[in-house]
Order: structure tokens, then C-alpha cells, then sequence
């Protein structure tokens, strides 16, 4: 999901509620301060696609943003697809776990977990999150979907990420919807988590690509 990102990620595509009262915040999808030179967030009118697929038109709980990575696509492109990798530059990323070989592919299952604060919801540790790509275009975008889970806890999340090459460097756009009993039941908080995961995974892949870029 998504992005559903631990600490600061069909995709299996982050939650916090008092309904949740579960800071998840920090949990699934990490509190992270917005990153600087981030592209404004909204709800837009239409969505990003890859290969005309995108986030689910039903869900309530959905953010989208962007930023301008400097560095070469080819080094953004690896960051996000090298998924064994995440935790190298994704603090809140505990494990990551390819289960098919290759490149990343349409088909592709990867299985990754987060820290799950102490919290009314669930009383397990980790989140788990298994996330299936489900239409993927080399180096322009990549759709994923599918659960987090924790005992007593699911959030549905489909997670949409494109790239495009400008001056200077590679503009990065992703949007996330989530579903389920625990985040439909307060859209605003949901969301604002979702917000702060996708900004801190933003930060997190800018900080990472630029500096490899340096070096």
C-alpha cells in the first residue's frame, strides 16, 4: 500500500484515530514535518494513471503531491524499484522483501513492515503490509496495491507514483487512496497521515537520489 508508510510506503499502498487514536502517524505512515520545495497537495480533479490505472475513484481518504528530485532518473528509478533496499533510506521502513526475482515487473510481490506503536487497535508490534504491482512503465510510473495489517487492523491502499524528467532533474509525483472501517470513520485524520507519509517519503527519496547524485 503506499504507500501505508511506517515511521516518519497493493502496495499494498497509514492510520491514527482515536477511532484509531493509533499514532499511526508515526506508525504506518510516520510523522514527518512537509518537505522543503514540495509541490502543493490536493484533491484533484483527475488522478495520475500509469498505463491508464489509478488510485480507487471511491475512496474517501486520498492525497497526492510532488516534488523535483535533482538527480538523474536513472538513480530515482533505482531508489524506488531496488525494494530489498528501502530500509537503507527509509527510516521508517523496518524490512522489505522482493518475492519474485528481476526487475521490478507488473506481478511483482513485495512484503514490508513498519513499527505499530502501543495503541487501542491492535497490540502487535509491526505493521505488515504486502504490496502487488499491478501496471508498471520503466523510468515514467509504477501502481501498486494491496493491504496493512495488524491484528484487529486493514487499510486497502492503492498507490500511484509518476516520473518525469525536467531540467535540472526528475519530477516526482505520487497519490494514495486508503479504505477500511478504521480509516473511513475519520477521513480528516486519515488523510492527514496519509499526507505525512507520502511528504516523508518524498524527503526520503530526495534526500537519498541527491545524494548519491553528489557523490
Amino acid at each position: 500500500m503506499s504507500g501505508i508508510r511506517g515511521t516518519r510506503a497493493t502496495g499494498t499502498t497509514g492510520i491514527r484515530s482515536a477511532l484509531l487514536t493509533v499514532p499511526l502517524a508515526l506508525g504506518l505512515l510516520g510523522a514527518v514535518a512537509p518537505p522543503a520545495g514540495a509541490a502543493t497537495a490536493h484533491r484533484p480533479d483527475s488522478s495520475l494513471t500509469c498505463r491508464g490505472a489509478g488510485v480507487d475513484p471511491d475512496a474517501r481518504v486520498r492525497y497526492r503531491t510532488g516534488t523535483v528530485i535533482h538527480a538523474p532518473l536513472r538513480t530515482v528509478w533505482r531508489l524506488q524499484t531496488d525494494v530489498d533496499r528501502w530500509p537503507d533510506w527509509q527510516a521508517p521502513v523496518q524490512s522489505a522483501e522482493r518475492l519474485d526475482g528481476g526487475p521490478l515487473h507488473p506481478g511483482s510481490v513485495f512484503h514490508w513492515t513498519t513499527p505499530l506503536p502501543p495503541n487501542p487497535a491492535s497490540a502487535d508490534p509491526v505493521l505488515e503490509i504486502t504490496s502487488t504491482v499491478r501496471q508498471l512503465r520503466p523510468g515514467s510510473c509504477i501502481r501498486w496495491t494491496g493491504p496493512a495489517v495488524a491484528t484487529g487492523l486493514r487499510i486497502d491502499g492503492v498507490h500511484v507514483w509518476n516520473f518525469t524528467e525536467v531540467p535540472g532533474g526528475v519530477l516526482v509525483r505520487t497519490e494514495e487512496t486508503h479504505t477500511g472501517p478504521q480509516v473511513d470513520a475519520n477521513v480528516p485524520a486519515a488523510t492527514d497521515i496519509l499526507r505525512q507519509g507520502l511528504e516523508g517519503w518524498l524527503h526520503d527519496l530526495k534526500t537519498a537520489a541527491e545524494a548519491g547524485s553528489a557523490r
